[in-house]
């Protein structure tokens, strides 16, 4: 690969990378914030304290 052609790959991963990348948090943030978020963010908070259905090891079942 010559030098120009890694300036080329480099100057566009640098702007439409960062562009990328900002889109990429927002559909995370908004996805987070959505209205019907919170139910389903406690109720996966509560997994780890769920006793009802412990999880099976390999030598009890």
């Amino acid at each position: 690969m010559d030098i120009s052609h890694y300036d080329t790959l480099r100057h566009f991963a640098d702007s439409w990378g960062l562009v990328y990348m900002m889109a990429i948090f927002v559909a995370v943030a908004v996805f987070l914030l959505r209205p019907g978020a919170k139910a389903h963010a406690d109720a996966a908070a509560r997994i780890p304290l769920d006793d009802a259905h412990p999880l099976q090891r390999g030598n009890d079942r």
